[in-house]
C-alpha cells in the first residue's frame, strides 16, 4: 500500500534563511524522498525542490520604520499563504526567520491544527522580551542555532530544541586559506596584507555603512600603505552601488571589488571589517579577527536602544559572553574608532592568538550537524508516522 504523499511548508524571509531552508528541505528528502514542499523561498529552497508561491525578495524587508513601508504588501503576502495551506493542509509549517511575518501566519495555522515549528529565534533575548507569550501561542517547537537562545525558552516553559548553526557544520575547524586564493584569482603584490571590508548585504545597510568603510579603508591606508583591502558584493545591484561609493570617495584606495566570494575573501583576510550579522559568525568561524559595526536609521535607532536587554550586539561577544572583538554601533560607528580597533589585530600578533582559541572553543559548540538534528526535531514533534522515516 503506497503512502500519501507528505505535504511540508516552508517561509523563509531573506537570503540568510534560504540558505538554512535549502539545507533542511535536503535532510527531510532523507527520510521522505516524496514529500513535496511549499511555501516561499529563494534560489536554494526551490533548487532543493520548494515550490514558491511569492518571489522570496517580497519579504525580505528590515527594520521597524523600513517594514511600515511595506506592510499592506506583506499583510496580503500572508493571508494568500493562510488561504493556501487551508486548502492544502501541510504535515507541518516551518516558519525559517522573519519573526514579524511567519508568527503572525503560524498562529493563525495553529488554530487549524497545523503543527508549527519556528526555526532561528527570533531576538527575544535582545528586546522586547514580551513577544515570548506570542511565540508561545503560535509555535509548538522553537528551534534555535545558539545556545543561550534554548535556555531563553526552556526558562519559560516554550518547547525548544538548539540543533547548532548550520554554518558551524559547513565551515572545517582548520582552512586551507590556498584555495581561496585560488578561486580568487587575484594579482596582488606578495607583500601585501589584506583587509576585508563587508558592509552588509541589503541596499539600506550598505548606503549607511559603505562611506563609513571607505573612509576607515583610507585612514588605514595611511598608515599602513602595504594594507589592500577586498570588497566583496552580495549582489550585482550593491556591487554597482559600491563602484560608484568607491570612485566617489576612494578613487585611489587600493581596493579589490568583487562580485560574490564573500567566504573565499574572508578566508585570505588578515582582519574584517563588518557590518553586524550573519559575517561577523562567518568571520569567527573562519577564525578571523574583525571589527563590527553597524548603523540604522535614526528613528529605528531611538527606539531600539529603549527596548534593548543585551551588552553585546556582535554574535561572537554574545556568545562568549565578553566582549572579543570591538564593536561600534550608530555614532561611536566612525573612522577615528574603526581603524585604530582594525590596526590593532594587525599589529598585536599575541591577542590574534588568544582570539583564535577563543574563536575555536565557540566553532566546536555550535558544531551539531544542525539540519539533521533541525530534521529529526521536526519528525518527532510533529508526531509524522514512523513507518516513513529512519531518525538516525
Amino acid at each position: 500500500m503506497e503512502h500519501e504523499v507528505m505535504h511540508i511548508a516552508l517561509v523563509a524571509g531573506e537570503l540568510s534563511g534560504d540558505l538554512l531552508g535549502a539545507s533542511l528541505i535536503a535532510t527531510l528528502k532523507q527520510h521522505y524522498p516524496h514529500a513535496r514542499f511549499s511555501g516561499v523561498g529563494g534560489p536554494g529552497m526551490i533548487a532543493a525542490g520548494l515550490h514558491s508561491w511569492v518571489p522570496l525578495e517580497r519579504l525580505a524587508v528590515m527594520g521597524l520604520v523600513e517594514v511600515l513601508r511595506h506592510l499592506p504588501e506583506l499583510l496580503s503576502i500572508r493571508r494568500q499563504l493562510y488561504r493556501c495551506f487551508l486548502a492544502d493542509p501541510p504535515a507541518v509549517f516551518i516558519g525559517i526567520d522573519a519573526p514579524d511575518f511567519n508568527l503572525g501566519l503560524e498562529r493563525r495555522l495553529r488554530v487549524h491544527g497545523i503543527p508549527t515549528v519556528h526555526y532561528v529565534s527570533p531576538s527575544v533575548w535582545a528586546w522586547r522580551p514580551w513577544r515570548v507569550r506570542k511565540i508561545a501561542r503560535s509555535v509548538d517547537l522553537m528551534l534555535t542555532l545558539l545556545p543561550f537562545e534554548a535556555a531563553f525558552y526552556q526558562d519559560r516553559g516554550v518547547p525548544v530544541r538548539y540543533v547548532g548553526h548550520p554554518l558551524a557544520d559547513a565551515i572545517p575547524m582548520t582552512i586551507d586559506p590556498g584555495l581561496a586564493w585560488r578561486a580568487l584569482n587575484l594579482e596582488l603584490p606578495d607583500t601585501a596584507h589584506i583587509v576585508a571590508l563587508l558592509p552588509g548585504s541589503r541596499m539600506g545597510e550598505v548606503r549607511r555603512l559603505g562611506p563609513l568603510f571607505l573612509e576607515t579603508a583610507q585612514w588605514l591606508s595611511a598608515q599602513r600603505p602595504d594594507l589592500h583591502f577586498l570588497l566583496p558584493a552580495a549582489t550585482p545591484r550593491l556591487h554597482d552601488l559600491l563602484e560608484t561609493m568607491q570612485s566617489a570617495l576612494a578613487p585611489n584606495l587600493p581596493l579589490t571589488l568583487l562580485q560574490g566570494h564573500s567566504r573565499e575573501v574572508l578566508t585570505v583576510a588578515e582582519v574584517v571589517l563588518s557590518a553586524s550579522g550573519t559575517a561577523t559568525l562567518e568571520a569567527m568561524l573562519l577564525k578571523r579577527p574583525l571589527v563590527v559595526a553597524y548603523r540604522v536609521a535614526p528613528i529605528t535607532a531611538w527606539i531600539a536602544r529603549r527596548l534593548l536587554t543585551i551588552a553585546y550586539f556582535a554574535l561572537p561577544n554574545l556568545l562568549a559572553g565578553r566582549e572579543l572583538v570591538p564593536e561600534f554601533i550608530q555614532e561611536t560607528a566612525t573612522a577615528a574608532n574603526l581603524g585604530p580597533a582594525v590596526l590593532r589585530w594587525l599589529e598585536d600578533a599575541a591577542a590574534r592568538e588568544a582570539l583564535t582559541t577563543a574563536f575555536d572553543a565557540l566553532h566546536g559548540e555550535l558544531r551539531r550537524d544542525a539540519s539533521q538534528q533541525a530534521a529529526k526535531a521536526i519528525i518527532e514533534w510533529a508526531g509524522l508516522p514512523d513507518e516513513q522515516v529512519q531518525i538516525p
